[in-house]
Order: C-alpha cells, then structure tokens, then sequence
C-alpha cells in the first residue's frame, strides 16, 4: 500500500531571499484531487481541534483529499504563537513537520521555549535549533505565509480553503465530507488549490486584522 506523504520542505535562509514553497508542509497524496489549505495558530484552541478533524478527513478519504498548513500567528492574543511557528518551520527543514505540528496542538499549553526543546527532542532534532537565533532564518517563512493570508483577507484562525474556495461551514467531518464532495465533484476550483476567493473571514480567533496588516509583522526584518 502506497503511503502517504507528509512533506516538510526545506526554508532555511540563503545568500539570496526565495519565497517559501507555499506548498511545503502537505499531508496526503500530492495528487490528491481536493486540496484543504488551512490556515492556522499553535495557540489557538480552534485550530487545535481542527488538527484531529482535517488528519481524521485525510486518512479516510481514499487518497482524495490532501491537507496544506499555512502560518497565521495571531501574534496580538497569543504570545507563543510566532515561536511556536518558528519551531515548526525549523522542525520541516529536517522533515518533521507534521510530528512538530501534532505535538504542539497537542500539547497547547506548553509552547514556552523549555517545551518547544523538549518537543524537538521527542521527533528527533537538536534542540537548541528550534528556539532563539538559530530559528529567527525561518520567519521568513512564516511572513511569506502570513503576508498571502493577508492577501486573501485571512482574519482568524483557523481559515480554511477547499481546492481554493473558502469554506464557512462548521469544523466537523460531516460538512468538510460534504464540502469536499462538491469540490471533487469540479464546482471552483482555481488551479492547483490555490485559494482564490477574496472575500472576508469569519474565524473564531479574529482579531482587529485589517490594522494589523498595515503594520510590519514583528519578525520582519525588511
């Protein structure tokens, strides 16, 4: 049996700046023919009991469905939530994203550095890379993925995009079954999964999300 592929690319910092993969941290097959793109906050309790539902739609979909995380830190109302992203960045440089991502929302009340050490530890990292200086080369990373939620009017987390379309309806099985469903069935679907529609969010983690867009996120150094 053919296994799933959970991907975590590589965005260490070079020389010269490239733009992070937008595609790099995906669970399934990549030729899933729905893609689910979340956006999402290691702090945020919404997403933490996403995690297990959109793992839980991909593992029983028959390999139709593949999973995309996105960074959102919704660095105003959660402190740990840019570091924690940090971790999980470094954490899929060496192929471990999804470990690092399971852990941590699954362990949401532990995000302080110490923790974040010990959670590298556990998939089989250095632990002194996930935290301080040897992290900050990754933020830009996360800018990339939190500047293309701006783009698309991304509020709160988690916000979430089946084969590009925002989906609204509740974060259970049942409805994301049935949104998927349509999707597969071809009802807009931009090319690639890109999330296309542009329209507001309605996340239950929002904050004032339009000021904070025009202002520099805090691990900018541009």
């Amino acid at each position: 049996m053919t296994r799933m592929a959970e991907v975590g690319g590589n965005t260490t910092k070079n020389a010269k700046r490239v733009a992070a993969d937008p595609f790099r941290h995906s669970r399934g097959f990549p030729d899933a023919g729905v893609v689910i793109v979340e956006y999402g906050d290691f702090e945020c309790p919404y997403c933490a009991r996403a995690a297990g539902i959109l793992h839980e739609l991909v593992n029983t979909s028959d390999g139709q469905v593949r999973q995309v995380f996105r960074h959102f830190p919704v660095f105003d109302l959660h402190p740990y939530a840019l570091t924690a992203a940090l971790a999980a960045e470094v954490a899929g440089a060496h192929g471990f994203f999804w470990e690092m991502h399971d852990l941590m929302f699954a362990n949401q009340d532990k995000l302080a550095d110490k923790y974040l050490m010990g959670f590298a530890r556990a998939v089989g990292l250095d632990s002194d890379l996930v935290v301080g200086d040897p992290a900050q080369p990754y933020g830009d990373a996360v800018e990339d993925d939190y500047a293309s939620a701006a783009q698309l009017r991304v509020e709160g987390t988690p916000t979430i995009f089946i084969d590009g379309v925002r989906y609204r309806g509740r974060l259970e099985l049942g409805p994301l079954r049935a949104a998927v469903a349509r999707a597969g069935g071809g009802a807009g679907q931009p090319a690639n999964g890109q999330p296309g529609d542009g329209q507001p969010g309605d996340g239950p983690s929002s904050d004032d999300g339009a000021d904070r867009r025009r202002r520099r996120a805090p691990w900018s150094r541009r």
